[in-house]
């Protein structure tokens, strides 16, 4: 487990140094805590046009959108941020549910004086945020648009099946579970990623993700989504399926949930006019930072949709 928190770190603080060379970041404090952030375009902005906000993964600030900022900086207003305890944003212990993670986000942009509409991205365990923030704010967001999402709408069920089916142990539900409990166990993650991890092995535990099934209806926006599938599997997977007695058989267990991961993404938004799935094949996790010029295109076409869409309301 060692060796996935240290290519996390160096996903995270490679990007730290991109993000902090292309602009300048801010502080602001929310409920008496510090926050970081960085904006760009405001100043062009004109009434009623998308603002486009940037929710990382796990564990990652802002600074993981580096690499694709050079390709959308003159597009669109944005702003991109580092949550409490990630980066250079203070711990807030009072946040312990994703619910608060969406409501510490709304309260920065009323501090901020950054009005709606608003375009959510969401990278990894971004994309459940920005869809709770959807359900949650409903009529502040324009669109959404998911880079490699998790999969929160996998059942108990599929996942059993897939066990079956793959002939494995160890179930991805269950396999979430043991890497929360990995890096919660290892003395060098930092406080506020152990907060993260706990809020997050909260939310999955008894139920899975349980505060996302009683989402509102999804609202006719446009959306787009990206998912990378017919990974290649690392070299950590390998390791932690030996060390860890996992028993998965990791090529077809994974071709089997980016299966059900792309259903269930189609299914959310197949009645969202001016959306699209995007699928990826043999591109890693982080899709945005290994080809940051098909992102950014498809992130300024779906921003345009966005404007389609509020002119013909």
């Amino acid at each position: 487990m060692k060796s996935i928190i240290t290519f996390v770190s160096i996903i995270f603080f490679s990007n730290t140094l991109v993000f902090s060379q292309i602009s300048e970041r801010k502080f602001v404090l929310i409920n008496n805590k510090q926050m970081a952030y960085i904006t760009f375009g405001i100043e062009n902005r004109k009434d009623n046009e998308p603002f486009i906000i940037f929710e990382s993964g796990l564990g990652s600030g802002g600074g993981s959108y580096g690499s694709l900022f050079p390709f959308i900086q003159k597009s669109f207003a944005g702003i991109a941020y580092d949550r409490n305890g990630i980066g250079e944003s203070e711990i807030d212990t009072s946040i312990k549910t994703d619910a608060d993670v969406i409501k510490r986000l709304h309260d920065l942009l009323t501090t901020l004086k950054i009005k709606p509409p608003y375009l959510l991205v969401g990278h990894s365990i971004g994309g459940p945020f920005i869809r709770l923030y959807s359900s949650v704010y409903q009529d502040d967001v324009c669109g959404l648009f998911f880079i490699d999402p998790t999969d929160f709408m996998l059942t108990e069920d599929e996942d059993e099946k897939v066990k079956i089916k793959t002939f494995s142990a160890t179930g991805y539900r269950e396999l979430l579970m043991k890497n929360f409990d990995n890096i919660l166990n290892n003395a060098s993650t930092s406080n506020g990623f152990r907060d993260e991890v706990k809020r997050e092995k909260n939310e999955i535990s008894p139920v899975f993700f349980k505060r996302y099934n009683s989402l509102q209806p999804l609202k006719d926006i446009p959306v787009t989504v990206m998912i990378s599938y017919n990974k290649h599997i690392e070299h950590y997977e390998t390791e932690m399926n030996e060390n860890l007695k996992l028993g998965i058989n990791l090529i077809s267990w994974w071709k089997e949930l980016d299966q059900l991961r792309i259903y269930h993404y189609s299914e959310m938004i197949k009645n969202n006019r001016h959306s699209r799935l995007i699928l990826l094949p043999r591109y890693s996790h982080g899709i945005h930072q290994q080809d940051p010029k098909t992102v950014a295109k498809a992130l300024i076409d779906t921003y345009e949709n966005c404007i389609s869409a509020i002119n013909n309301r």
